[in-house]
């Protein structure tokens, strides 16, 4: 029987060229093929926030992939911190 890895929570905020690009697609389609939970919403002074929620391991990868970006997407900062962990939730949103 596997032992469920213990979660961990972190508010972040991604600046560069990150709305318009997909880039709150991006984090969403990550964070369900991780399985992090959470949400991401465009802000009004043109940067992204967010809080993922999952194993450590599983932000990690979450941040590596933030940071890479893609063709359309360059994120040129990326603030992490830490959150108290939200009991019982189970998916991840695009916030509006």
């Amino acid at each position: 029987m596997k032992v469920a890895e213990e979660l961990v929570r972190f508010y972040g905020r991604a600046q560069g060229r990150v709305q318009g690009v997909g880039f709150r697609y991006l984090v969403q389609q990550n964070a369900r093929e991780l399985g992090i939970t959470g949400w991401v919403r465009n802000m009004d002074d043109g940067s992204v926030t967010m809080e993922l929620q999952g194993p450590q391991d599983a932000i990690d990868e979450q941040e590596k992939r933030i940071r890479e970006g893609n063709y359309f997407v360059h994120v040129q900062s990326l603030e992490l911190e830490a959150r108290e962990v939200v009991a019982g939730e189970k998916k991840f949103d695009i916030r509006y």
